[in-house]
């Protein structure tokens, strides 16, 4: 399978299958492209005590999304891997009234085909991830900056 949009749609079954969280905050697939993943879900079941979003439903939505992205670059080169994310930094710069989205890109000095190369180099990568859930204006309600790596699984080539 190399249709992207069917990878996609595959990844969002697997991870509200397999993280009760993503189907407990009832995670939408947004749009997926090369380069970008959005990854929605609506307020009520992500809502805090104020009536806003719940600042780790707003990590979490952006912490999926990056890693979506990563695993779904590499399900298109059909390696097998294990991705996790080895660090990251959220900021929350307003609150979130409403249904929400964040959205997944490489960070600027990022690409894939650096990480691909690390990964036949070494059996294991890393790379920088950019993710923000939009806000009111110009500026993002809440973004992250990630460190996703991926570690070839045992026996994979």
């Amino acid at each position: 399978m190399t249709d992207p949009q069917l990878l996609a749609d595959d990844l969002l079954h697997f991870i509200r299958d397999r993280i009760p969280l993503a189907r407990a905050m009832d995670l939408r697939l947004d749009h997926v492209a090369r380069d970008s993943l959005a990854l929605a879900a609506p307020l009520a079941p992500n809502v805090n005590d104020k009536g806003c979003a719940f600042g780790g439903s707003l990590a979490s939505v952006m912490t999926l999304a990056g890693w979506a992205l990563v695993e779904l670059a590499l399900q298109r080169r059909g390696e097998a891997c294990d991705v996790f994310v080895g660090d990251s930094r959220v900021r929350y710069l307003e609150p979130v009234w409403s249904d929400f989205r964040a959205e997944a890109r490489l960070a600027e000095e990022a690409d894939f085909g650096t990480f691909f190369a690390t990964l036949a180099e070494r059996g294991k990568a890393r790379i920088d991830v950019r993710c923000a859930v939009p806000g009111s204006g110009a500026r993002p309600a809440a973004t992250l900056e990630a460190r996703f790596v991926a570690k070839r699984r045992a026996g994979a080539q």
